[in-house]
């Protein structure tokens, strides 16, 4: 990379539930008290995205105090009706994330469009219009907010506190972003010693978590005319100066 691919924002909502999943086993969920790389992963794809390209977490800043509410909720059963289960949020949670992209070498198929300017850009504006699809903050009905700003801005709630919240969830390495040989064509879950340090989370990246598991076979999707319009940017165009 050679140019600027680094952007910085605040997610925020009144609700986050990034689930522990050692207690989905009993139908319940429980969320982790900060989020997970995963998590922030998916609310940067949110605000842009696209097959050319990988995000990659650097730090969360962890803005407001953590507090916890359960909620009862009456999920829907696989085979019909509705269960009775408690849900635990987390409440009022606002973060700073610093993020930068870098190729998904396992696209060769795609090098055409690794034009660093063009997706910065992109990139740029769309997180000043709130994202191009709907933010949600671990689920579904936990709705969120992005916003430019920058990663510094503001007093946090943890500015002066190291914290420790032992082993969780780092996040999951699909077909398509496997790096190491025996996880290509394969799901790999990874899970790693997460503390903070004065307000601010210092993410491992994917490829440097320790604590790795190979859950199971998996296809890589792939992209055509059909499901990817992008492609048409720059297949035989020199619109972006590409040819």
């Amino acid at each position: 990379m050679e140019k600027a691919n680094s952007i910085e924002y605040k997610v925020y909502g009144e609700y986050a539930l990034f689930t522990d999943p050692l207690t989905k086993t009993g139908g319940e969920k429980f969320s982790y008290q900060v989020p997970t790389y995963q998590a922030l992963k998916g609310i940067t794809e949110s605000i842009y995205w696209k097959p050319t390209l990988q995000w990659v977490i650097d730090e969360c800043r962890i803005m407001k105090p953590i507090r916890m509410e359960a909620k009862g909720i009456r999920p829907i059963k696989y085979h019909g009706g509705n269960d009775l289960a408690t849900y635990t949020y987390l409440r009022d949670v606002e973060y700073h994330v610093k993020a930068h992209f870098i190729w998904n070498e396992n696209r060769p198929e795609l090098s055409a469009d690794r034009n660093e300017d063009k997706h910065y850009q992109i990139a740029r504006r769309m997180l000043e219009r709130g994202g191009r699809r709907d933010i949600f903050l671990g689920t579904r009905e936990c709705q969120a907010y992005v916003e430019p700003c920058g990663f510094m801005d503001a007093k946090g709630a943890y500015d002066e506190t190291d914290l420790s919240f032992g082993v969780m969830v780092h996040g999951i390495t699909y077909p398509d972003e496997a790096v190491r040989e025996e996880e290509k064509g394969h799901m790999t879950t990874r899970l790693w010693n997460v503390s903070m340090q004065k307000g601010i989370i210092h993410f491992l990246q994917p490829e440097e978590c320790e604590i790795r598991k190979i859950l199971h076979p998996a296809k890589t999707k792939t992209f055509g005319a059909d499901n990817f319009t992008g492609l048409q940017e720059f297949e035989g165009s020199d619109l972006f100066g590409l040819d």
